[in-house]
């Protein structure tokens, strides 16, 4: 496909709280930079959701005939990092490579493609040390005596356009602790002078560390040149990291950075915000020691990616639940045999409205209402044994799952719970049988009780003409 004939995108700009359609500087080709995780511990649910949103964002853009180049940064220098350090007494090296390995298992399980480029902070210094003298020279920055560099916020005029606020109310509304190196509230350090015991790394201003927000900015340009397309993140980050972030940007290169903005919203729990001092904070390991990683993945994909996500033990039975419909549509359909099957008429309507969802600001929670019509049809057909009809439905949901990063298990291996004791499947097998034999002999209670033991262990037995199922509950 020629790129002038690409399917039109529209997003929602943070900048300018207005839809706009995306229209990549390189014709065809969207450079992409989202801000990862600061590794010094395990990811939790809100890493999750960032990790699924923009996954699902990659995967539409490159469905659609988009060149994507998609970088993720890896934050492993920090305050953060070097105080979990401290406690641990390990070394800093060591800790931020045992969580990179447990991000990338978690991300793996989630279905989360490897980004194109993975930059880490500390493989930058130099790039850091490059932009801090820029913003120097060009009057953004300046020098404390104790070695510390810090950004000059009144510096540039645009500081605040990202998140909507005026420098006026935000420097009568600082809460800044009073710090008399610096020449204003507002102003935010770029360079960290040495501490006693704490990794540093030579520098004009003397032995020191980059601060936070300095780090996205080298890396993302480095990766992705001065000006790109698309930068997301969490909501948590737009002020101030992002906000941080453009300023530090633009004052260096005198260029505009970032022609979109992407944040997805915030994680609750049980409708309260998720947080360690609550007792509701939940690591994503955790949660898939009872949930399958599809399951997860349907619930934060079936919320609107700039909605509020209400993570609960209820709506994860429920996004359960809805993905249990769809391998149950799929049940005994291997996706072998559903290779190059073309769509008719209605299914290329579905595909239809399904598509327009996801590129208007991909709208999943309209995608996934045309993806349960599909599955209605498909029950349909297969209820009235039309071969083609259900072939046809069948491609079309596998080929909306795979849109959306679900849907890739064996049906009758997802419902079944991954299960792989032979002996348990065949005790569980061995017990349909005495069941139907108890249902043929009219034996209702023997049956009944058959059904009720299983069900204490979790198992669904499904009736069908001819036949009996089991699954997870």
């Amino acid at each position: 496909m020629h790129v002038s004939e690409l399917p039109e995108v529209y997003l929602h700009d943070s900048r300018s709280g207005a839809r706009q359609r995306l229209l990549p500087i390189e014709p065809g080709h969207v450079r992409m930079y989202v801000c990862g995780m600061t590794v010094y511990d395990y990811c939790h649910v809100g890493h999750a959701r960032v990790m699924v949103v923009f996954d699902m964002v990659v995967r539409w853009l490159r469905l659609l005939g988009y060149r994507v180049t998609y970088v993720r940064n890896i934050t492993d220098i920090d305050d953060k990092i070097i105080r979990r350090a401290q406690e641990n007494g390990e070394d800093i090296a060591a800790l931020t490579a045992r969580f990179i390995t447990a991000m990338d298992e978690d991300a793996a399980r989630l279905g989360v493609l490897k980004p194109d480029l993975e930059p880490r902070a500390t493989e930058h210094i130099g790039g850091i040390i490059a932009m801090v003298e820029r913003l120097i020279e060009r009057g953004h920055a300046y020098r404390a005596d104790n070695g510390d560099v810090y950004f000059e916020v009144a510096s540039f005029a645009g500081y605040g356009s990202l998140s909507g606020r005026r420098l006026e109310e935000l420097q009568a509304g600082a809460r800044v602790e009073i710090d008399e190196r610096k020449r204003a509230p507002l102003d935010f350090v770029l360079w960290k002078a040495a501490k006693p015991g704490e990794p540093s790394w030579d520098s004009p201003w003397g032995p020191g560390r980059p601060g936070w927000h300095i780090e996205c900015s080298v890396m993302s340009t480095c990766c992705l040149g001065e000006h790109f397309d698309l930068h997301g993140g969490g909501l948590d980050l737009q002020f101030p990291h992002h906000e941080n972030e453009l300023a530090q940007s633009v004052g260096a290169t005198g260029k505009p950075f970032v022609n979109l903005w992407m944040h997805n919203g915030f994680v609750r729990v049980d409708d309260e915000k998720m947080s360690k001092s609550l007792g509701n904070f939940f690591t994503v390991r955790e949660v898939l020691e009872r949930y399958h990683p599809e399951e997860v993945r349907m619930l934060i994909l079936q919320s609107h990616y700039r909605s509020p996500l209400n993570y609960s033990e209820t709506n994860l039975e429920l996004a359960r639940a809805a993905l249990q419909r769809c391998y149950t549509a799929l049940r005994g359909l291997e996706p072998a045999s559903l290779e190059g099957v073309a769509l008719d008429t209605a299914d290329t309507n579905h595909w239809h409205r399904f598509s327009a969802a996801m590129s208007d600001d991909f709208n999943t929670p309209e995608a996934f209402a045309v993806v349960f019509e599909v599955v209605r049809e498909l029950n349909r057909a297969r209820d009235e044994a039309d071969g083609p009809a259900i072939i046809r439905a069948a491609g079309t949901l596998r080929r909306m799952g795979d849109a959306l990063g679900l849907l890739g298990q064996q049906p009758e291996a997802y419902l079944k719970g991954g299960a792989t004791d032979t002996n348990m499947v065949a005790d569980i097998e061995a017990l349909i049988v005495a069941r139907n034999e108890a249902r043929a002999r009219r034996d209702w209670a023997a049956a009944d009780r058959v059904r009720d033991e299983l069900a204490q262990r979790g198992i669904v037995l499904e009736d069908t003409a001819g036949s009996t199922t089991w699954r997870r509950g």
